[in-house]
Formats: structure tokens, sequence, C-alpha cells
């Protein structure tokens, strides 16, 4: 195989690995958002946590 190929391969991979990460990271900060918005509700209705 031609190098070239193989450099266009890995940054290839790298660039899908990046989204996965980038994709995972936002996914939990939304659901850090979603639980402490909960959190916050039950503790205005009188709920302690």
């Amino acid at each position: 195989m031609a190098t070239g190929t193989t450099e266009s391969t890995t940054r290839l991979w790298l660039r899908r690995l990046a989204w996965l990460v980038v994709i995972w990271l936002a996914s939990v900060a939304a659901l850090f958002l979603v639980a402490s918005a909960l959190r916050y509700l039950m503790a205005a209705v009188g709920f302690s946590a």
C-alpha cells in the first residue's frame, strides 16, 4: 500500500475517534444538565436529595 493511503486512513480514523469523543462528552454534559435540573426541581418542591 502507498504511504499516502495509510496516512489518509489513519487521519480518517483519528477524526472519527475525535467525533466519537466530542459526541460522548456532549451527551455526558446534557445528562448532567438534565440531572441537575431534576435535582433543583425536586428541592424546589420540598424533596431532599
